[in-house]
């Protein structure tokens, strides 16, 4: 089947290339020039383990095309996906004007009847306006060209996002016309063989699902991390009860790990939107409201230990950061805690020394260069004489590190584990000041108490 992509951003770039693999005729449309043309070239402007192979393969054997002709791009498919960006606006609902910038394009230029696909994310009520400003350009022309406007959320992981696509839990279409509904079956046949994993609905409640969907993960988050702050103050380990909660299987081990909060381009913005959603049809979502404040209090977690630690003046101080990327298997840094961490400790007077598997690119994009910001090439690198390491991301390259080689770096032992990577009880056993999420509230060993008076000469 031909198929157009508008928008070779995250979605749009893995799901037209996953489309292509499985035998679709695939053209990705995009209004940034340099990037396609970096596509071409097989440069791909993000990280996603498995997704630059498959580009490169895909494109070589012509399955995979890309182009900045709108116009090319509406006469290739008979299926038309918009998969641009929907940033939060001020007030934080969804901002749709590339989305409707791509239906009155597609309006201006298509010559045949045509199934435009919403696969950005978008909130209840968006196929109605797509609809409606693909009617208004049909009807400028004097046109009487038949379309339908389907949802079709996507529910990909950053990190896992091709493996999701290969291999989804479910496929959601939203439509009421049984064409449509055909086509996109056909669309999708490759990756439902074991058993049909399409679920088809009405196109609002295929709206409403992807956020309800990203709303109770995090709702999971930040509800975890409200009990690590809980167990702290009770002297309770939240490890603990976290593993005595998720044998529960009503409840389940997925995303109740506590940690430095939630980020990335799809939970804070899709949080807020809801929230905006729920506003605009009069309704208070309370609970929605109490996940991102939580959320946003949980970034400064860290910040605020360190503060216990060394007091409020980190005037002369150097920290370690392991983990700049919002999560692992991505070099994503939007809404990431190391971002909330580091202006903190650069607000306070601190320098920090950061390594990230993958993200030190974006960070030099972000901050640019800064005398308060080393980006270091190895994390032993970024220990050389700080004060202390602060944990952010959970990279595999984190969980098991020469504790020695740590001791022997820092002017003093002491951890700030974000994402409770390390055993508190082993960490004492080999010297360590050591402080994770909601693993008690107990006071340093003395020489901990005095070192946080002196800085280090990093």
């Amino acid at each position: 089947m031909r198929i157009t992509v508008f928008g070779t951003g995250y979605v749009g770039l893995v799901q037209g290339t996953v489309l292509a693999e499985v035998g679709h005729d695939v053209l990705c449309v995009d209004v940034d020039r340099a990037k396609v043309e970096g596509l071409k070239a097989g440069r791909i402007p993000i990280y996603e383990p498995g997704l630059e192979d498959m580009v490169k393969k895909n494109h070589a054997e012509g399955r995979l095309s890309f182009t900045t002709d709108a116009a090319e791009g509406v006469a290739h498919g008979r299926i038309v996906f918009i998969a641009v960006g929907t940033p939060p606006d001020e007030d934080g609902s969804a901002d749709l004007r590339y989305v409707l910038t791509v239906a009155a394009t597609i309006a201006e230029h298509m010559a045949e009847p045509k199934v435009v696909v919403n696969k950005s994310t978008v909130p209840v009520g968006t196929a109605d306006k797509v609809r409606a400003r693909l009617a208004e350009g049909l009807a400028a022309r004097s046109s009487g060209l038949g379309f339908d406007v389907v949802s079709n959320p996507e529910f990909l992981k950053e990190g896992a996002a091709v493996a999701d696509c290969m291999r989804p839990d479910r496929i959601v279409i939203g439509t009421s016309d049984p064409e449509s509904e055909e086509l996109l079956r056909e669309v999708y046949a490759p990756f439902s063989r074991n058993h049909d994993k399409l679920i088809v609905m009405d196109v609002r409640s295929a709206e409403l699902t992807k956020y309800a969907a990203n709303c109770m993960l995090a709702t999971k988050i930040s509800f975890m991390n409200e009990i690590a702050s809980l167990a702290e103050r009770l002297g309770a380990d939240v490890e603990m009860v976290r593993r005595g909660i998720g044998s529960d299987q009503r409840i389940g081990y997925h995303f109740i790990y506590p940690g430095a909060g939630y980020g990335g381009s799809c939970f804070p913005k899709d949080v807020k939107a809801l929230i905006a959603t729920a506003r605009e049809v009069g309704f208070e979502p309370m609970l929605m409201q109490a996940v991102e404040d939580r959320n946003d209090a949980q970034k400064s977690v860290l910040v605020e230990k360190i503060r216990r630690h060394y007091g409020e003046d980190l005037t002369g101080r150097t920290f370690a950061l392991w983990g700049l990327a919002f999560k692992p298997q991505t070099d994503d840094m939007r809404e990431a805690a190391s971002r909330v961490v580091m202006e903190a400790l650069w607000e306070a007077g601190a320098r920090v020394q950061a390594f990230d598997p993958e993200a030190m690119e974006e960070a030099q994009r972000i901050y640019g260069d800064r005398e308060d910001l080393v980006l270091c090439g190895t994390k032993e690198a970024a220990l050389k004489g700080a004060d202390a390491l602060v944990v952010i991301t959970e990279w595999q390259a984190f969980r098991a590190p020469d504790f020695d080689l740590i001791r022997e770096r820092l002017a003093a032992p002491v951890v700030f584990d974000g994402r409770n990577l390390y055993e508190p009880a082993r960490m004492a056993r080999k010297g360590f000041a050591y402080y994770g999420i909601g693993r008690g509230l107990a006071e340093p060993p003395a020489w901990a108490r005095d070192a946080a008076s002196k800085p280090s000469a990093a």
